[in-house]
């Protein structure tokens, strides 16, 4: 047992800026983090998010601006969701070669081959019901999904993509699209799950981004009840047994116990999510005066790395990563 005061001094140890540098535990880099981009038809777009303020819709050639910004701060991996020209009942624009995603991945690549490309799978941005997958009398199937699914990520990989990144929580969906990778040929394509996903109020502002809202219902028959962990670790040996490379927790701050319940359970790489409700309430308490947004956003991240994530997808990257940059 250790002895207590006066012998042991726990302060000692913060008496400076460089003792307290020296003996940090948990070091948050702009390594760590995934920038996610809302990539729009057309040209010459860039338009804030009302709900996700300092948040652009980019068309394919203007968002090679942001991503030149962000590789300034020491960002240089980005994520990219679709919002399209047309929907339909199966979402088949998106895997349109022409689609932004697709145009926008041969941007970034040919423009900053060093940047890692990271891609969205899923429907519900590219149908018009706004479901994750096939609707048949108002039960979204999953089988029938799993297929277009993989149409979608192969022509992300064909267009250049890294690594491919479904969300639409279908079982079964991380080996079909494995499978349908490594017949065309794209072995080093990685998948990155969002593996415990779950049913969350905090994802209202992407939603409005994405244009994504469900038509009808909800989607609590797919994502995950956010009262269930041990159901977390299952879908996580599931999809690792599938062919996953990296597995996701989404959201992130109100699931940290689960971040670390997966950390402990597996030994491959770990993501989290930052979602769109938590960047919009700390952005607002900003802009009201009410939080030191720097401090809170760092200190955030922190607890994500702190809690097991090795990767952190997050709206705040850039300016964390020039916040960080300021403090080295």
């Amino acid at each position: 047992m250790p002895m207590s005061f006066p012998i042991h001094r726990p302060r000692r140890l913060r008496q400076s800026e460089t003792i307290r540098r020296l003996v940090r535990e948990t070091v948050l880099t702009p390594d760590d983090f995934i920038y996610p981009l809302f990539v729009v038809p057309g040209t010459g777009v860039r338009q804030e998010i009302e709900a996700l303020p300092g948040i652009c819709h980019w068309s394919p050639d203007t968002v090679l601006q942001e991503v030149e910004n962000a590789l300034r701060h020491g960002v240089r991996a980005v994520i990219l969701f679709g919002i399209p020209e047309y929907k339909d009942p199966q979402g088949s624009s998106a895997w349109d070669p022409r689609g932004p995603v697709q145009q926008a991945v041969r941007n970034i690549k040919a423009r900053f081959p060093e940047v890692y490309v990271i891609t969205d799978v899923c429907l519900c941005e590219y149908t018009d019901h706004g479901h994750c997958g096939v609707v048949q009398d108002g039960k979204i199937l999953n089988d029938p999904t799993l297929e277009l699914l993989a149409r979608e990520a192969l022509s992300h990989a064909e267009a250049g993509a890294d690594m491919v990144a479904p969300s639409d929580m279908m079982d079964g969906r991380v080996a079909v699209i494995r499978r349908a990778l490594d017949e065309a040929g794209f072995q080093d394509v990685a998948i990155m799950a969002y593996s415990a996903k779950y049913a969350s109020a905090y994802y209202g502002p992407f939603r409005v981004a994405a244009q994504s809202a469900p038509q009808f219902g909800d989607r609590r028959s797919y994502q995950m009840d956010p009262a269930n962990g041990r159901e977390a670790l299952r879908e996580v040996e599931l999809d690792l047994a599938e062919g996953a490379d990296v597995v996701m927790v989404k959201p992130a701050l109100a699931y940290m116990d689960i971040l670390w319940r997966v950390r402990q359970q597996v030994n491959v790489p770990v993501a989290c999510y930052n979602v769109s409700g938590e960047y919009a309430m700390v952005k607002a308490a900003a802009a009201r005066g009410w939080i030191d947004e720097r401090r809170v956003v760092l200190e955030t991240l922190t607890g994500f790395k702190r809690a097991g994530a090795d990767l952190i997808l997050t709206y705040h990257a850039v300016e964390a990563a020039r916040w960080l940059r300021e403090e080295a």
